[in-house]
């Protein structure tokens, strides 16, 4: 990993030198509140497709709330972005991280269930001809951009999609996300997804 690289600076090279042109995006997205300055800020620039691939959610229920979430901030945004919704399995997560359960957040744990869902964006986005893909993961202030730019760009060496550098809590993104959240109502989760971030489990 290089710290010293500015993702929001190559994505802003990356979009000035477009001049027009409206590449193909597919963004995995965690939850409508994090996707919401994403999509505000992607979506004058890429056509956008959101995917939503979770296993690491902690219940049917909870994944079934942030899909609906979603769903209901493209239709009231009228951003007019599709949503590719692969079917929940934890199991995908669960056999990923076993031996792993007690690593602290942030640790080993999420760096394999990042590496998870950005694996699972990049397979589709190569075989539907996407041109690039990133996730909204690094708008969160506890995610590591670093760490999610280097796993998105392995993925992409050598391959037909490119990976788009990103790091979106810069520029005012993260309390961005905050006012869309508020200005839609969205539901706020208090944990990152998987049963071992939930505040009970700390």
């Amino acid at each position: 990993m290089d710290r010293d690289r500015n993702y929001q600076k190559e994505l802003d090279s990356i979009i000035g030198a477009l001049n027009g042109r409206r590449p193909s995006l597919l963004l995995h997205a965690c939850c409508a509140p994090c996707s919401s300055y994403c999509l505000e800020y992607l979506c004058r620039y890429f056509d956008v497709t959101l995917f939503f691939y979770n296993p690491n959610i902690s219940d049917k229920r909870e994944f079934d709330l942030r899909y609906c979430e979603l769903v209901r901030l493209v239709e009231e945004t009228g951003c007019g972005v599709a949503i590719v919704c692969p079917e929940y399995d934890s199991n995908e997560y669960m056999d990923k991280i076993a031996g792993l359960e007690n690593c602290p957040e942030r640790g080993e744990r999420c760096s394999i269930c990042h590496a998870l869902r950005l694996k699972k964006t990049y397979e589709y986005a190569s075989s539907h001809g996407f041109e690039y893909f990133c996730s909204t993961l690094s708008i969160s202030p506890h995610k590591d951009a670093d760490r999610l730019n280097a796993i998105g760009q392995s993925l992409a060496k050598n391959s037909n999609v490119k990976f788009l550098p990103n790091d979106f809590k810069k520029k005012g993104g993260y309390l961005r996300s905050i006012e869309l959240s508020k200005e839609y109502g969205l539901y706020r989760q208090n944990f990152c997804g998987c049963v071992y971030s939930k505040p009970s489990q700390e």
